[in-house]
Parts: C-alpha cells; sequence; structure tokens
C-alpha cells in the first residue's frame, strides 16, 4: 500500500505541475488562475448542494426506520469529490467532476 501511495503522491503532482505549464502557456498566467479559483468555487458549491440534499434525503430514510445505506455511500463519494475539486489543479478537478456527476447504470 505505501508505494502506491507515495508512487501517488509523487505523480500527481508532477501530471498538475505540467498541466498547469501547458494551460498557462496557452490561456496565460492570470486566464490559469482565474480557471483554477473558479472551478474550486464552482466545485465547492456543488458539493456543498449535492451534501445537503443527501443529508435530508438520510433523515427522511431514518425516519421511516430505513437504513441509508445508498447515502452513506454517496456521502463518502461526495467527501473524494470535494478534496478532489479544492485541491488545485485540473486533473483533480476532472476526477473530482467524475466523482460528482451521476453514473446511470443500465443492467
Amino acid at each position: 500500500m505505501f508505494p502506491i501511495l507515495l508512487l501517488m503522491f509523487i505523480t500527481v503532482p508532477v501530471i498538475e505541475i505540467a498541466l498547469f505549464i501547458q494551460v498557462g502557456g496557452i490561456l496565460g498566467l492570470w486566464p490559469t488562475v482565474a480557471l483554477i479559483l473558479i472551478t474550486a468555487i464552482v466545485g465547492a458549491s456543488l458539493v456543498r448542494s449535492q451534501g445537503l440534499q443527501t443529508l435530508v434525503t438520510v433523515q427522511q430514510r431514518m425516519q421511516k426506520g430505513e437504513l441509508p445505506a445508498q447515502q452513506i455511500v454517496e456521502g463518502v463519494m461526495l467527501a473524494v469529490a470535494g478534496v478532489l475539486l479544492l485541491t488545485p489543479g485540473f486533473m483533480t478537478d476532472a476526477m473530482g467532476m467524475a466523482v460528482l456527476l451521476p453514473w446511470h447504470v443500465r443492467g
């Protein structure tokens, strides 16, 4: 487990720095900084609104005497998405949005 975490703590920042350089070269410094701040603000507001919605659903299910297992998983996923979206970087923002957006699986 430790080698995987070490690899992630080295690889993710290197990729993010490379993306910052590429995007900064295309857009310039201040538009790149603005884009990073905008994605953090939008991501935080999305996580907040969906988190509140999940909390309300948990309370409703518990009042009915039901186990809110799905909502607990959703809450954990929202926490992961929040951390990814608040971490500065384009790759982590994309991963956070992928976790945050609903996936409808047909079976």
